[in-house]
């Protein structure tokens, strides 16, 4: 008895070290991304079974990209502060065991999606993995100050995938889907590369603010704001969306537009950590929005 509650307490610390090498918040915000693909994806109700197999295939196969990207870049994680935290860098998990989750839950995430979805699904899941555990962390990463602008494609997909799944196509709709998310990328994540930029020089990693500096970085961070402006406003124009989400569009990107204009104009590390939580709740505001409008009745 007394070994089984000492085991215990063990057992389930390890497993939480496992759950944070797949960096959960990220994958949660995948997993809405995909959520939303699947129901703009219908004008009616997206089959149970559809629904959550899609979801948690996306999501283990999503955290086995996560691990994966932790076993390669575990000595940069040990020099930055922002990563240092992480379990392989704390010792708390080995290389062994992070490959070993990585292939075991994307294994089974992938077998998810090609017994209860379609098998294009699981091959476009399987295409984002290797994009974002290989070509952007491996390749795109340590190589070029524009890693986050190609290697976004990646973190693009979630809609898409969520789309095929219900539908096995991926017309226009999804794709602009796709490109909101590919142009919101660069100026979300280099507003968290400019308050760790020294981290990011301290690791050798080619981030925008490392090699162009912060002034460069400050104004492409509110060029690319402004053509996100005039993607989100796409949806309306094609007749994807009406006058609710159009009005919650103009209203975020207002928002959007001023933080990246006093990030110019104005900057100080906390306007750029501010900007950077703020872009998580734009997307997730501008997705849900273009939600409710799919279901309004007209």
């Amino acid at each position: 008895m007394i070994e089984t509650i000492l085991v215990r307490p063990g057992t389930g610390e390890r497993l939480q070290r496992y759950v944070r090498l797949t960096k959960p918040r990220v994958v949660s915000l995948i997993v809405f991304c995909a959520v939303i693909g699947m129901l703009l994806a219908t004008p009616g109700v997206v089959p149970l079974t559809v629904l959550l197999a899609t979801t948690v295939g996306i999501a283990l196969v999503a955290g086995s990209a996560a691990a994966v990207n932790c076993l390669i870049e575990r000595k940069i994680d040990a020099i930055m502060a922002r990563t240092k935290g992480r379990p392989l860098p704390r010792g708390e998990v080995d290389v062994t065991e992070t490959f070993i989750v990585s292939a075991v839950i994307g294994s089974l995430g992938l077998a998810l999606l090609h017994a209860f979805v379609n098998p294009l699904t699981m091959w476009l899941t399987l295409a984002t993995f290797v994009g974002y555990a290989v070509i952007y962390t491996v390749i795109l990463k340590p190589l070029t100050p524009q890693n986050i602008v190609i290697g976004g494609a990646s973190g693009a997909m979630p809609p898409v995938l969520g789309w095929a799944a219900v539908t096995g196509q991926m017309p226009e709709q999804a794709w602009l889907l796709f490109l909101i998310i590919f142009v919101w990328t660069p100026p979300h994540f280099w507003s968290l590369a400019l308050y760790r930029t020294q981290d990011y020089a301290d690791a050798n990693l080619p981030m925008l603010p490392v090699v162009h500096g912060r002034e460069y970085t400050q104004r492409c961070i509110f060029a690319y704001t402004i053509g996100l402006a005039l993607v989100t406003l796409m949806p309306f124009f094609i007749g994807m969306s009406s006058w609710f989400y159009l009005a919650a569009a103009i209203s975020l990107n207002s928002m959007f537009i001023l933080y990246a204009w006093q990030i110019w104009r104005n900057y100080s590390d906390r306007l750029a950590q501010k900007t950077f939580r703020f872009s998580i709740l734009y997307l997730s505001l501008l997705f849900a929005a273009l939600l409710v409008d799919h279901y309004l009745p007209y």
